[in-house]
């Protein structure tokens, strides 16, 4: 090495007689990305062994050259299977593979190159990894959807204090709750469906940026590899990576929906509420405090959502200054794509089992609820009775102020408090006063009712039943 440069036989060596000396000593560490992108080992074999065989189809290779790549390839996987990366002093995981290849092939690895850029090539086993990563990533989904279903199935018959702005609204079916959760898993479901199919584009013969001299079967390739269509152009080929962002933007949204829900579990698990019971597999304890029980499956999961947010940020800000055609920028774009799977893998199936294994608490739901829940329902009963809604609601505020006053609830206030007011109460007002009552008058599609929860465990069912 020389004072100024590396080893004119090292990473320089890629690209041959163009430079004089070698790389900059403060240059390597910043191109070397083998540590990141070495979990792609095994895309890139498949995408160079489909490589060999398109060049024997369109005559470049002789088919002893094409079976001894084959081969030699086959003995990298292994190689690479017994002994990692050691003592890998590459930039990258393709120069790994094709140094490896040499080594077991001999020259004829020098003609796998053939027609084929670092950029078409890094592109196509990329989107390899980012497919079976979605496919993963809505298996984990499905999981939670389940989890929420079977949740939501236990609380058909419970009742508990339904929330805006963390003030108590309306009472509402516990499974109502669980499957408001839940529809929003389907939706990611979705999601992740979309980024897959933005994921399988086949990026192979593009070249670096102009396409391939050479006559390969590019529908043939696609085909092989199990991508659903052929890139359109070569120059947003190599240089496209929305389908990243598509990716992480689905990961995003499964973060933020995992963290709404986790929010949810620590607080209806506190002593405060009470409403949910997480099981010992998933809490912690306190190394100081016995009597503790931490809710920390859902902390975490909370806390996880914001790498998910911030890999999307990541990808956003990469790709909105670039130039046309491929840039080493985009090199950046695997710590996060691979962070947000790796998060999601490690993520949903704690959540899915914490979600298995939780329990309502019926008696803790009922004795939380106040009767003020029943307001909106004590308005509604004046509308029966052909009073304008905007008049019910100032009289039901009256009442509400009353009680609050008084120091009762809204339901021990004497009929003769309700008489006083403009507008008449009967004796049947005392019926408003019911939790499943007030449940099942709301009965629209989508509502709350007991009827309409149903239906809703019936469509979730057979949605989920259609993703498996």
């Amino acid at each position: 090495m020389s004072d100024s440069t590396t080893d004119p036989d090292g990473p320089a060596a890629l690209w041959g007689g163009r430079f004089e000396g070698g790389m900059a000593p403060e240059m390597v560490p910043l191109n070397l990305s083998l540590g990141i992108d070495q979990r792609l080992w095994r895309e890139d074999l498949t995408g160079s062994a489909a490589w060999a065989r398109a060049l024997g189809k369109a005559a470049v290779l002789t088919e002893d050259e094409v079976g001894s790549i084959i081969d030699g390839l086959a003995a990298v996987g292994v190689r690479i299977e017994a002994e990692g990366f050691d003592g890998a002093a590459e930039e990258d995981i393709h120069s790994v593979v094709e140094r490896m290849l040499g080594e077991a092939a001999g020259e004829v690895a020098g003609k796998l190159h053939t027609g084929r850029s670092r950029n078409d090539q890094s592109a196509t086993g990329v989107r390899l990894y980012g497919m079976a990563a979605c496919d993963r990533i809505e298996a984990h989904l499905i999981a939670v959807c389940r989890a929420l279903q079977d949740l939501a199935a236990r609380g058909i018959d419970v009742v508990m204090p339904g929330y805006t702005h963390m003030q108590q609204a309306q009472p509402i079916r516990a499974a109502h709750w669980a499957l408001s959760h839940l529809f929003a898993f389907l939706r990611d479901v979705d999601r992740i469906q979309a980024a897959r199919r933005s994921a399988s584009v086949m990026t192979l013969g593009s070249g670096a940026i102009a396409g391939c001299p050479f006559p390969i079967d590019r529908e043939g390739l696609r085909t092989e590899l199990g991508f659903d269509r052929v890139s359109e152009n070569s120059v947003d080929a190599v240089a496209d990576r929305d389908w990243v962002c598509d990716l992480t933007y689905a990961g995003a949204m499964i973060g933020v929906h995992l963290s709404r829900l986790s929010e949810d579990l620590v607080l209806f698990s506190s002593t405060e509420f009470g409403f949910v019971r997480l099981s010992d597999g998933y809490s912690t304890g306190s190394s100081l405090m016995p009597q503790k029980r931490n809710p920390d499956v859902a902390e975490l999961a909370r806390g996880k959502s914001g790498r998910l947010v911030g890999n999307l940020s990541t990808m956003l800000t990469l790709l909105k200054g670039l130039p046309t055609g491929y840039n080493r920028d985009l090199q950046e774009d695997k710590e996060a794509l691979f962070d947000t799977v790796d998060t999601l893998d490690l993520t949903l199936p704690a959540v899915a089992g914490a979600l298995e294994t939780a329990a309502f608490v019926p008696q803790r739901m009922r004795t939380a609820m106040d009767a003020q829940l029943l307001a909106t329902d004590l308005a509604d009963y004046l509308v029966r009775k052909g009073v304008p809604f905007r008049t019910t609601h100032e009289v039901v505020g009256h009442l509400v102020r009353k009680a609050e006053t008084t120091g009762v609830s809204l339901s021990e206030l004497p009929i003769e408090s309700l008489q006083a007011e403009p507008e008449s109460f009967e004796a049947d007002v005392s019926e408003v006063f019911d939790w499943v009552r007030s449940a099942d008058s709301r009965d629209s599609d989508g509502g709350t009712s007991l009827r309409a929860v149903r239906e809703q465990l019936d469509e979730v069912a057979a949605r989920i039943a259609g993703l498996t």
